[in-house]
């Protein structure tokens, strides 16, 4: 068939390769130096915070018209891939700052967009997604955090949980029920500000991974804010929420390949220089199949992710069940690959002297995180093509 085929919508053009080329060099740089100090003691990765805003790589989704760089999904896929190779914590600064504005770029009023999509863009403050609760994780419609509708304000109370870049952002979307009458339906959404009086911050979880980005609670006490800082319609919350999960699992598959693709190639270069029996260990033939699957695995989980990024851009009918899938697969490949690679370098890659069991910790994260893998499943069950 003549012209382009829908597959071509997958591939990257020529500038999605010249950014990969230029995040990756940056990566290199300015991040990966201090991958292993920011793991090891559980600090914000601030120098990576500091080299992705000042060449605008912070937050690329922000549409031109608010001033941001108007990078489409596959561009934001390929950041988050390329910084997430060389440290998973510091991937979660554009992957997050999409996931915390996505709703406002989805449902939000145009004053609202205005108001809060500049300053995300300029790097003046990054953005949170506030919907787990101690008591409602996978099932996020039995939150319990309250909005109460006083004159021009909204008065927001509970505690939101698992909520990545805590008391870093400045900005917060925030879930809260608005009628506890209809369950899903009576959720709303709202921006609040971490300057707002009744915000505070509970202590870091001591993780198994991706320390260098804080995952803390956030309290919401008597937080007083005005009513056009609710994101859509009164009750459409919920809705909004899960429209912008379809669209950022796709993130965390990008996040999750980039772990893989680091594992590999450190531990291709490991097994060309360990040397055992008198020869290399990558030319052993059981190395080379443990090298050719993991490669393997590593591809197809690209494939998927691309194809479904190409989805989130069109708005695609089937974008639930793709972006459940790439998320899903990707982590799941994650996790295989760095376990391996732990494998091929042996005693050493069990030790902190050596990046591969920092990625198989990171990676385990992939999982679980904007819907654990089995709930990914039930997605994919009820939305197959």
């Amino acid at each position: 068939m003549a012209g382009s085929t829908d597959f071509d919508l997958y591939r990257p053009a020529e500038e999605h390769d010249m950014l990969r080329d230029a995040v990756r060099s940056l990566a290199e740089a300015k991040i990966a130096p201090f991958a292993a100090e920011v793991d090891e003691d559980a600090r914000f990765p601030q120098e990576a915070l500091d080299a992705l805003t000042a060449n605008d790589l912070h937050a690329v989704h922000v549409p031109e018209e608010y001033g941001g760089a108007g990078a489409d999904a596959l561009a934001t896929v390929i950041v988050i891939e390329e910084v997430a190779r060389v440290c998973a914590s510091s991937s979660l600064i554009p992957a997050v700052n999409k996931l915390g504005s996505l709703p406002v770029i989805l449902s939000g009023s145009e004053e609202l967009k205005k108001k809060y999509m500049g300053p995300l863009a300029q790097g003046e403050g990054m953005f949170s997604y506030c919907l787990s609760e101690p008591d409602a994780g996978s099932d996020a419609a039995g939150m319990k955090t309250k909005a109460v509708r006083d004159g021009d304000f909204w008065v927001l109370n509970g505690v939101k949980r698992w909520i990545t870049n805590a008391g870093v952002s400045e900005y917060y979307t925030v879930m809260a029920v608005t009628d506890p009458e209809k369950r899903s339906r009576g959720i709303s959404a709202f921006v609040v500000e971490k300057s707002d009086e009744g915000v505070s911050f509970g202590a870091p979880e001591k993780k198994l991974g991706i320390k260098g980005s804080p995952t803390r609670e956030v309290y919401l006490d008597n937080v007083r804010i005005p009513a056009d800082r609710m994101i859509g319609e009164e009750g459409t919350g919920f809705a909004t929420a899960m429209k912008t999960l379809d669209h950022t699992r796709i993130t965390i598959a990008a996040q999750a390949l980039g772990i893989a693709q680091g594992a590999l190639d450190y531990a291709k270069g490991y097994v060309q220089e360990r040397k055992q029996f008198g020869k290399p260990i990558g030319d052993f033939q059981g190395v080379q199949f443990m090298l050719a699957d993991m490669a393997m695995k590593i591809e197809a989980a690209r494939q998927l992710t691309y194809a479904a990024a190409a989805k989130s851009q069109r708005g695609d009918s089937d974008l639930t069940f793709q972006g459940a899938a790439a998320k899903c697969f990707a982590s799941d490949v994650a996790m295989e690959v760095t376990t391996d690679a732990v494998q091929l370098l042996g005693g050493y890659g069990y030790t902190r002297d050596y990046p591969v069991e920092r990625m198989m910790r990171d990676a385990k994260i992939t999982q679980i995180y904007e819907g654990t893998n089995q709930v990914q499943r039930i997605v994919m069950a009820r939305n197959l093509p």
